[in-house]
């Protein structure tokens, strides 16, 4: 739920404090007399054009050190007006917050300020991630006529209980993160621990996927920890958004964490401790185009250039489009832990068979990266080796070294058959990539609180009895990756993940409050009556849905001189190439061409970024091209 701008930090290192941007600041007048403060960047006063709105909880002065969607600094140059406004109750809206403040309200009457301007052509598209991208929801909610677009990163409108208690647990950092932001959550989500009338109010309140009226571009990626919520939430949208809108609705995933703090952020190279080049600035090339295509700048064939969903295979390192998820055609394949360690793909042969984590409390397995967001903690990628796989309270479960790829794509389901010596404990996965070189990098995580095994209300909670056998299913988020040959697939078992998740104290008293610790001895089993294991979905057939972003296709000179042309060379065939400038305009079309090779003329075209997309007979090839 939030996105701290790291600007300050960022723009340091690119020299950029002694030049920030100098906008209009105005306060705007919201229905119930309560002004919010607003930072307003106008290219040409003179001249009308669409505007972007975003909503912030963080601070509307830090765009002034950078513009989102490509703009950076250069407002001049920019096809867009731009207003910023701090929420209610926030930096320079904070005298404006009342009990009980509709934010959704606030956005329409921010909306209905912006198209009242001379410099605004009526014409609104609303951008921003987390907290600035729920908002967008609750804006598009209230169905402003000049509310066009959207465009949410990682983020979704719904508060569900399995978001703030996955599979029963609390999740510690991410309500301490929140606390710690200003919202203020954690009394009142300690105060309802159990699925009960309040989370089924709430969660009624926030499910209004017939009321989004205006096409989305929704934006995710495969380590943020929304990627559930925003899937479920997409689809939604697709069934429930009116005729002729539902069918423009488009998701992007990406090989991205949430972001907030340091260098990872949604569209960067740097992801944790690994580097994604070919999946770095899809999430604001793709919001260009289509911002471009919806506020009436370009008819750059939006709908038709990309699919429903567009998603990176980590992994493979290459971008693959679907128009429903899962793909269709994936195919289920179980890997089962055994006693000396190993997964294979065939069943244990034992008989009582099992693996021991003695679990302490005061002293649990620590959370390293995944999908966190406390400001003190790594987020994405992370090796588990040195710190988390080092210690004694954990059974580690790897396979072979691959000599074929597992392209696995969805959700991942671990099946535990699991016993302890205490009323209650905890039983957490995580989900590792090893490399050729011993690192174990995180791709997923869960856990699960065993009292809740029978439902999430006061009345399903149900103690274990000591020595007895339970059968328990934890659901990984949805991802898309691929093991690589000479790669090993590894499962973490522990029986916390700190502060990730609460701990559980073992003793079956009340949750979340001070007192006793008990250590537990649990045990996984892996026998033929009781064969855990961990199951994906996986589909290696070649280029199944494949944008191509490979190296198999080529463009040179680039840069190029702006007298000069380009040569496009491809192992496949060519079809077709559209040139686009950083609006999104289709600048050249090229078609039926059926050669390995191209010719691009750029004489006349300004020196800037443009964007190259070269349909070959194994998919759609996306190159950045720089005009110099």
């Amino acid at each position: 739920m939030k996105i701290v701008f790291t600007l300050a930090l960022f723009v340091c290192s690119l020299g950029l404090f002694s030049q920030p941007l100098t906008p209009d600041v105005v306060s705007i007048e919201m229905r119930d007399g309560k002004f919010l403060a607003a930072d307003v960047y106008v290219p040409d006063a003179d001249y009308s054009r669409p505007t972007i709105l975003i909503q912030t909880p963080y601070n509307k002065f830090y765009y002034r050190y950078y513009l989102p969607l490509n703009i950076g600094l250069d407002i001049a140059n920019s096809p867009y007006n731009f207003v910023i406004v701090d929420w209610r109750g926030f930096y320079g809206s904070a005298s404006a917050a009342v009990v009980g403040m509709n934010r959704g309200e606030d956005g329409y009457d921010v909306i209905d300020w912006i198209v009242a301007q001379e410099w605004s052509d009526g014409k609104v598209g609303t951008w921003g991630a987390s907290a600035l991208g729920k908002i967008q929801f609750e804006t598009a909610r209230e169905q402003h006529p000049a509310h066009i677009c959207a465009c949410p990163l990682v983020a979704s409108p719904e508060f569900l209980y399995q978001t703030y208690y996955p599979n029963g647990d609390y999740r510690t950092e991410y309500v301490e993160q929140l606390d710690a932001l200003g919202y203020g959550m954690s009394t009142t989500l300690l105060a309802n621990p159990h699925y009960n009338l309040t989370w089924q109010y709430i969660e009624n309140q926030n499910y209004y996927p017939e009321e989004i009226h205006i096409p989305m571009l929704m934006i995710g990626g495969w380590y943020d920890h929304t990627t559930e919520e925003m899937i479920k939430y997409f689809d939604a949208i697709r069934q429930n958004s009116p005729a002729g809108i539902a069918e423009q609705h488009r998701l992007l995933m990406g090989p991205w964490a949430h972001g907030g703090f340091g260098p990872t952020q949604v569209g960067t190279v740097q992801q944790g401790d690994l580097e994604f080049p070919e999946a770095a600035g899809w999430s604001n090339d793709k919001a260009v185009e289509f911002f471009a295509y919806y506020l009436g700048m370009a008819d750059n064939g939006w709908l038709s250039f990309n699919p429903v969903i567009q998603y990176f295979q980590m992994g493979d390192m290459t971008w693959h489009g679907t128009e429903v998820w899962p793909p269709s055609g994936l195919t289920p394949e179980k890997y089962y832990f055994n006693a000396d360690g190993s997964l294979t793909v065939t069943a244990p042969l034992e008989t009582n068979s099992f693996s021991e984590i003695v679990y302490d409390p005061r002293d649990p397995s620590p959370t390293v990266g995944g999908e966190t967001l406390r400001a003190d903690l790594l987020q994405g990628p992370y090796d588990q080796a040195p710190v988390v796989e080092s210690r004694n309270d954990i059974l580690i479960f790897t396979s072979d070294e691959l000599s074929e790829p597992v392209k696995h794509t969805g959700n991942v389901n671990v099946k535990l058959f699991v016993s302890s010596d205490r009323l209650d404990t905890d039983f957490a996965v995580r989900l590792c990539d090893v490399y050729p070189d011993n690192r174990s990098m995180i791709l997923r995580d869960n856990i699960f609180r065993m009292r809740f095994r029978d439902g999430f209300t006061v009345n399903d909670t149900n103690f274990i009895q000591a020595g007895e056998i339970y059968e328990i299913d934890i659901k990984l988020a949805n991802t898309a990756h691929t093991f690589l040959p000479g790669h090993k697939i590894r499962v973490d078992i522990t029986s916390s993940d700190y502060p990730r998740f609460n701990n559980n104290m073992n003793d079956g008293g009340e949750m979340y409050v001070s007192g006793d610790t008990l250590i537990a001895t649990n045990h996984v089993y892996h026998d033929q009556t009781h064969a855990s294991y961990v199951e994906f979905y996986t589909d290696n057939s070649v280029n199944s849905g494949l944008i191509v972003t490979s190296t198999e296709t080529y463009i040179y000179p680039n840069p190029v001189n702006e007298s000069g042309e380009v040569i496009v060379l491809s192992q496949d065939n060519i079809s077709g190439i559209r040139l686009y400038n950083i609006s999104g305009t289709e600048i050249l079309k090229i078609d039926n061409l059926n050669n390995s090779n191209a010719l691009i003329p750029v004489s006349g075209l300004c020196p800037g970024l443009y964007f190259v997309e070269i349909v070959t007979e194994s998919g759609l090839v996306v190159k950045k091209l720089i005009v110099e």
